[in-house]
């Protein structure tokens, strides 16, 4: 989870690592640091604890100069953030040095290897073991060095490596976690992931697990596990730098809850022809023959992305009659699934390099389930694994670290996705499936109606902020929107906040609500929205206070119960999880501000979880 970049060329490569790390502070902000080749060959390093800010400030007061150099943000594993844990590490003769994303599971195991070899370690991370393996394997051949090294390590790493020895020349090596390698004329560029090489080169390679790729001034040459050379071709990149920065917003999550109109148009436009009045068969990875056979559909993910799922499974098993799982990857694996070739299997992740999604994933193709994936980047992991059953939610990048838009387009490909199926199946009638068509294409106009809105939600916010338990209720497809409305509110204001499917209150829950406990209610579902409100009921006899979120339609009806209500436009209910959550995000968003919270780097997390 933590971000790596890499530069040789002819620019000061100190001012490159900044720049690119500055674009990859969402992957890890433990620490910082960076080191330098100089121009005599010597290694030269530079590290702190804390923010990129802290790096930027100790390169003022001791400068570095040379035009080769790696640098790592961390996201601490192993060991607790300080600066003697800060990458980039090294050997105990400053011969090497390596900054690492991932874990490295055997690390114990070499490192006690390693010490009866007489290696002395100075941090308690495994990178450092990484560090003294190569050096201890490395007989003038680096790139011999990193094969027999990864024939070593245990687990999933990207490594970026200078070396005193081979002056000229930035190594690299990934296995289960993303790296990439930016193409330029005269220079080269390793990161972890595109915004960190965007200023200055829009042609990228994607390395494969296991690829070694062996990079100087005029290019890369890559090598598989046999050490043989490979060939990829890069990738351009269409999407603007200008979309990886703030754009006048003072915090990347609302900047990136406000593009949700965008980027719902941006996913829906593609994917369907308005003249025929469908969605592309070709959008979607499951053809007519397949969904007339299929037994059931898996869909595995974590954390907001598993939220979707379990949306995707609501709308899949009621549009199509289709039995649906939803599971959270990091759980999936571990319980013997049962699966058969008459199954769909789908991941959902933004990054695509989700490594329990990813495992999951890996597990099911094991089992012969077919599987298809959901991302949001073009040439992740994920993405590459599934080949042509992969459906791409293009959000646009995303670098707040609670998940907004990426959540609402995944939303919005499950719900087109369950339209096929039913369709396909023969349980959607062509008028429904068109009126539902028809309102989807409504929902980024829907979606700018509720943005406007925000100065209510921020007014409420500033009377409410104090609370520190809130409860989120639901049912159907209300209660699994709850789930991400709660986890939005942990995530980024450090809220106690938990999500209840509304009927199971009575049954343990309400013991916890008293006298001003804030209990948040989504009522957009009108077949079962007098059960919510009488849920809703129960708790306010019992002193909660209650702010309520549904359509224009049940307004009259849930004021009632209401202490303060918010609407979103009339929508088909099938469509309305991917509207009701903006208001949602936008409470999260400023009591985050007004708790003093750093909305875009909450403690403890990261944007992309590469590790297990």
């Amino acid at each position: 989870m933590c971000g790596i970049v890499g530069y040789i060329g002819s620019r000061q490569a100190v001012e490159v690592l900044i720049s690119g790390l500055s674009s990859l502070e969402y992957r890890g902000y433990d620490s910082a640091g960076v080191a330098i080749l100089s121009e005599d060959d010597r290694l030269e390093i530079q590290k702190s604890k804390g923010r990129l800010v802290n790096l930027e400030k100790r390169l003022e007061e001791h400068p570095l100069s040379g035009t080769i150099g790696i640098g790592h943000t961390r996201w601490a594993t192993h060991g607790e953030p300080s600066d003697l844990n800060a990458h980039p590490h090294t050997d105990a003769k400053g011969r090497i040095a390596i900054v690492h994303n991932g874990i490295i599971e055997n690390y114990l195991k070499l490192r006690e290897w390693l010490e009866g070899e007489g290696c002395v370690f100075v941090s308690e991370t495994d990178t450092e073991v990484a560090a003294h393996l190569i050096n201890y394997l490395y007989k003038g051949d680096m790139k011999a060095a990193l094969a027999d090294a990864r024939e070593k390590m245990e687990g999933s790493y990207a490594l970026a490596i200078i070396s005193r020895d081979e002056p000229d020349t930035l190594y690299c090596i990934r296995k289960e976690s993303p790296l990439i390698i930016g193409v330029g004329k005269g220079e080269q560029f390793v990161a972890s992931d595109i915004p960190a090489v965007l200023p200055y080169t829009r042609d990228v390679i994607f390395l494969n697990d296991n690829e070694i790729a062996e990079i100087t001034r005029a290019g890369a040459a890559i090598y598989d596990r046999f050490l043989q050379p490979v060939s990829h071709e890069p990738y351009h990149v269409t999407w603007d730098a200008a979309a990886a920065e703030k754009g006048g917003y003072e915090h990347f999550m609302l900047k990136e809850i406000y593009e949700q109109p965008d980027a719902l148009q941006k996913t829906f436009t593609p994917r369907v022809d308005m003249k025929k009045h469908e969605i592309l068969a070709e959008c979607m990875p499951i053809d007519a023959e397949e969904a007339k056979i299929l037994n059931k559909m898996v869909i595995v993910a974590c954390g907001t992305a598993y939220h979707a799922g379990v949306i995707g499974r609501y709308l899949i098993e009621r549009i199509a009659r289709l039995p649906v799982e939803a599971d959270i990857a990091s759980e999936y694996r571990y319980r013997d699934p049962i699966l058969s070739k008459d199954d769909s299997f789908l991941v959902v992740s933004q990054s695509g390099e989700t490594a329990d999604t990813l495992a999951a994933m890996r597990e099911a193709k094991r089992k012969g389930a077919k599987v298809c994936a959901l991302t949001n980047v073009v040439g992740s992991s994920i993405s590459r694994e599934a080949g042509d059953r992969v459906m791409y939610t293009w959000a646009g990048p995303e670098i707040a670290v609670a998940s907004t838009k990426a959540y609402t387009t995944q939303v919005e490909v499950l719900t087109m996705m369950a339209m096929q199926l039913g369709l396909m199946r023969g349980t959607l009638s062509r008028a429904d499936y068109d009126a539902l068509l028809t309102q989807m294409s409504e929902m980024p106009a829907m979606a700018r109606k509720i943005l406007e809105e925000k100065d209510d939600i921020q007014r409420f916010v500033s009377r409410n902020f104090s609370h520190e338990h809130v409860f989120f209720i639901g049912r159907g497809l209300d209660y699994a929107l709850s789930m991400e409305a709660s986890l939005k509110l942990k995530e980024v204001s450090y809220v106690m906040s938990e999500a209840y499917a509304a009927g199971e209150l009575k049954h343990g829950t309400i013991a916890l609500i008293e006298q001003g406990t804030l209990v948040v209610a989504i009522c957009t579902q009108p077949d079962i929205v007098d059960k919510t409100l009488s849920n809703l009921r129960e708790v306010k006899t019992r002193g909660a206070q209650t702010l309520v979120v549904c359509t224009e339609s049940l307004k009259e009806k849930c004021e009632k119960e209401a202490d303060a209500l918010w609407t979103i436009p009339d929508v088909a209910p099938q469509l309305a999880p991917a509207l009701a959550i903006i208001p949602l995000q936008l409470f999260a968003y400023y009591m985050a501000i007004y708790r003093g919270c750093d909305v875009d780097k909450p403690r403890n997390l990261a944007k992309s979880v590469t590790v297990e």
